[in-house]
Parts: structure tokens; sequence; C-alpha cells
């Protein structure tokens, strides 16, 4: 199966549909049945980062006449028979003569599952509140303006009091103000680039039907679970320690410890067979006693505690060991120490991976080996101007990681698009965890350092996902993402 899936606009998602499914109801109630039921998964899965459905929740469907309709209707199917005491309730907008022929057929699959716990409400007789409220009023087939049903049934959704938001495909009616705010989105079998740019799609999710059983390119891609497929295998049994890659990190400065122990510590969790860490002299003995693992080189100093130019030559004497290099986590701003990382992307004979305040247009210029760079939206500006991700990839001949809410993967040619995690790593020192991580995987596989990077993103993001289902994503700590890096590894499809 592909790592990446295109990105499509609703025109081509509609024309794939057709090419698939033939007219074929039978093949379309299929996949309709999937997508209910991944949709339903999901959204439990969701519901655990704010402490699981409750036993006896209800679920409020908005259904339109469609297909995607018909999908929310199966969604709640599947959750009655997860939830033994849970109900819903479905706001049929168009009435029940308004159902296409396979939305129909999934609302009286509905009401057999549970007719005891299956309700049709009206606009006034809903309840107070929900659980879970499921947009399937509009699919991709949407078409402005929103007619009068449709803005009263939205208005009164956003208004009822829920405890998740969950839209089917896309939120409906797009960017008018009565749409649908959805807490998180799913599109199922296809992402549609409108969810790329809608205010109110809340968090991403792509659920995937099996569309694209073969590689497909496309400007714009989603990253899948299958990314991270070559890591969930065996191990070489023969291998030693420098068949698993020798990252280098340069980090780390007296005001900013902490990143260069977040990055060393996450090349470490990530499966590399080696990481000598670069640091200013002052930090080695408490490091080095936190984290025995790595091999710790003390640095000479700058008068403010950063890595004095000087410190060149000991990456230099050792060039032949590594496989990739780390630079810029905590390093500071001083010009010596910026010096010496533009010196050394110029003559280093390995990949680079660039974070922080080593993201300086120098530094970035003075390059003569494959870069990654990893800044979010603000350093993003620095560095590129006004220049778009994908011109500003192409121009410097980089992978460039844009870190936020979806985090992107660009080159001159594609960028693939990685809804994973979520406001769990909205905190300091995620960044550094993430360089740790690329990095293991460009010494890994230093010739293709676009699918190192969508490997450290995506297993970051994923990582992040199963922390805050855990945990919730506020009372943690930024390093417990590691803690579930092998659990991603671990998980079945």
């Amino acid at each position: 199966m592909p790592s990446t899936h295109p990105i499509l606009t609703c025109a081509e998602a509609g024309a794939l549909e057709k090419k698939l499914f033939a007219g074929d109801e039978n093949l379309e109630w299929a996949a309709m049945k999937q997508a209910g039921a991944a949709v339903a998964a999901a959204a439990l899965a969701d519901f655990e980062e704010i402490g699981g459905f409750p036993a006896t929740g209800a679920v409020l469907v908005l259904a339109g006449k469609g297909h995607n309709g018909g999908d929310a209707l199966l969604a709640a199917a599947e959750i009655l028979r997860r939830q033994p005491r849970a109900s819903v309730d479905v706001f049929l907008v168009y009435g029940v003569r308004g159902l296409r022929p396979l939305a129909l057929r999934a609302w009286q699959e509905l009401q057999h599952a549970a007719p005891e716990r299956v309700r049709s409400v009206s606009a006034r007789s809903q309840r107070g509140g929900y659980a879970l409220s499921l947009d399937g009023l509009f699919g991709y087939q949407y078409h402005p303006p929103l007619d009068a049903r449709s803005v009263a049934a939205l208005k009164l959704a956003n208004a009822l009091k829920v405890r998740l938001r969950a839209a089917v495909d896309l939120p409906s009616g797009w960017e008018a103000p009565e749409a649908f705010r959805a807490d998180f989105t799913y599109a199922t079998g296809i992402a549609k680039s409108p969810l790329l740019t809608l205010p109110n799609a809340g968090r991403l999710r792509y659920l995937d039907l099996g569309f694209f059983p073969a590689p497909v390119e496309a400007p714009d891609s989603v990253l899948t679970r299958q990314v991270l497929a070559s890591l969930q295998g065996w191990r070489d049994p023969h291998a030693d320690k420098r068949k698993f890659g020798h990252v280098f990190v340069l980090a780390g400065s007296r005001h900013y410890p902490g990143a260069a122990l977040m990055a060393v510590l996450a090349a470490l969790r990530s499966g590399a067979g080696l990481v000598s860490a670069f640091v200013p002299e002052s930090l080695v003995p408490a490091f080095a006693a936190k984290v025995p693992e790595a091999i710790w080189v003390g640095c000479p100093e700058t008068p403010e505690g950063g890595i004095a130019l000087e410190a060149r030559h000991l990456l230099v004497e050792r060039w032949e060991r590594a496989n990739a290099l780390v630079i810029g986590p905590g390093l500071g701003r001083e010009r010596e120490t910026a010096a010496l990382a533009m010196e050394l992307v110029r003559v280093a004979p390995v990949p680079v991976v660039l974070d922080a305040d080593a993201l300086q247009p120098d530094i970035i210029a003075a390059a003569r080996t494959p870069l990654v760079l990893t800044p979010h939206a603000g350093e993003f500006a620095r560095i590129a101007g006004k220049k778009k991700l994908r011109d500003y990839a192409a121009s410097t001949g980089a992978t460039v990681v844009l870190k936020g809410p979806v985090t992107r993967i660009a080159t001159g040619k594609t960028v693939a698009h990685s809804f994973f995690g979520g406001s769990v790593l909205a905190r300091g020192g995620s960044g550094d965890l993430l360089a740790g991580l690329i990095g293991t995987q460009l010494a890994q596989t230093p010739k293709d350092p676009f699918g190192a990077a969508c490997r450290g993103v995506a297993w970051h993001g994923m990582a992040a996902d199963l922390l805050a289902r855990s945990k919730g994503s506020t009372a943690v700590r930024t390093t417990q993402v590691l803690d579930y890096l092998s659990a991603v590894l671990r998980m079945a499809e």
C-alpha cells in the first residue's frame, strides 16, 4: 500500500468515485458501510482524549439526502453496536421522503440495529445536549448557497451543547456563516482539498477505505499509517549498531540546555544505532548522567554559553562515523555559533536537519549537502519571506517540514500533509523531539530525505495522538510523547 494518498478537488473525487463504483449500488453500499464503521471507530477513539464516550451518551445525527447522510447514519448504528447503553436522535433535514435509496437503506438499518434506542426528531424535539453530533447533511457535492432548511438545521446544531462535533467528509456549508462548526472532520476514502483551508473543519482525520491500492502521483497528498511500515517489521538479526545509523547532534547552550537533551532522547528512542551529541562542555556531566546511551562530546563555549567556533574540529575529525547531522535545538543566536553552523553545513559529507536557531537564510544558502528544514510558521516567514512553501522548497532544493496543526512536508514537486497529532504538540520542546526523530530516519535512509521527514512527522504525530488519548492533552509533558513511539509501531491495522 502506498504511504501517501492524493488530496483531490471535489470534482476529481467525484470522477474517481464514478470510476470506482461504475453505478453499481452494491459497491456503493459496501463503501458506505465501510465509511460508517470507520467514522464511528475514529470518533470513539478521539473521545478518549476527553475521557471516553459516556456510557449513556446520546448521539445526534444531522442527515441530508445522499451518501453523506448514509455514512453518518451507519456510523451511528456502529456506535450503538459498540455502546449498548447509548442512544441516537436522527434529524432528517429533508424528511424520509427526501432520502435517496442508499441513505434510506442506511436509515432503515439504523432503526433495525436498536429500535428502542433510536428516534426521529425535529427541530423542536431535540434534547438540550448530546455527547456527539454527527454532521451528515452535505458531502463534497454541496453547492452554495444554503437553503432555508439547511440554514435552520445548522444553526440549531451549532447552538446545542455537544461534547464532540464531528463532520463526515466535509463540514456542511463549508465557509458559510451558518456552516457546521466541527471539532473533527473525518475525510472518508478521499481527502478533499477544501479541508486544507476551511476554518471550521477542526482537527482532520483521514479514513483510508482502500480507494488507492497503488501509488498515485499528486501535487498534494495525505500521509497514511503505511509510511511507518518499514519500521514495523523484524530488525535484521545479523546487524550491528552501525546498521541503524549514527546521528550527530549539534545543539544546546547555557540558556537552552533542555532542547539538546530532548533532541538526543528522541534520536535514541526512535531507533538510532548511535547518537553523538556535541553540546557545551559545561552541560556534559549532567547530560551524561541522565542519558548514558549517547556519546557526549563537550564543546568549547563562548562567554555567553553557546558553542564556540573552535568546536569545528571535533565534528570534522569524526565525519567518517556520521550518517546524518542535526543542528539547531537550543543552539542560540550568537554570531560565533551561527558561523560554526554555517561552516559545518558547507563541509558536511552527510545530510543535515536544520532546526530552530539554525534556520537562518545564510546558513541554508551555505549548504552543499541535502537539507531537511523544520520551521514553524514564524521561522518559515523569516527564511522564506513571501514565497509559498512549494516554491521555497524548489528554490532551495531542501525538504521543508512546515510545522503546524497540519504539518506539511514539501519538496519542489510535492507536498505531503500530516493529519496526525493535535494540540498536545502545542508546547515547548515538541519541535526538538521532531528534529531528533527526523535525524534518526535521515541517518537510516540518507538518500531519501523526503521519506525520512515524512516518517518522522507521522511517527511524532501518531505518538502524540496516543498520548492524548491516554492522558489527555493538557496535563502532560512534552517528553511523554516518546513513551508512545513503541506503541505506534505495535499498533495493528
